[in-house]
């Protein structure tokens, strides 16, 4: 099993039921390919670097999965599909960070 880490960021319009039945879902579409979440951080709403699609702010969220390659391809697949979701991102690592996050820290 690899190691990933992973950043979702939702559109700002959403409400609060449908952003945490989105997530729900990520993480079920997860456990049903076989993949092991490790750990999860809601960043909540934050400014952009750069405006996407318009929006400058963005609700995140952040997972440590551990989970087979083969199956990223197949998550990508999923998450283009979703209208709520502004981007993604699935970063490989060999060992996972701490949590608390740094952002965590600095939303407090």
């Amino acid at each position: 099993m690899n190691k990933f880490e992973v950043v979702l960021i939702f559109n700002p319009d959403l409400a609060d039921n449908t952003l945490k039945s989105e997530v729900e879902n990520f993480k079920s579409k997860l456990t049903t390919l076989s993949a092991k979440i490790v750990n999860e951080e809601n960043w909540g709403l934050r400014d952009l670097s750069y405006n996407i699609n318009k929006f400058k702010k963005a609700f995140y969220n952040f997972l440590q999965i551990e989970a087979s390659g083969s199956i990223i391809k197949d998550l990508s697949k999923e998450l283009n599909q979703s209208e709520n979701l502004i981007r993604y991102m699935f970063i490989k690592v060999k060992k996972h960070q701490d949590l608390p996050t740094k952002l965590n820290y600095e939303k407090k």
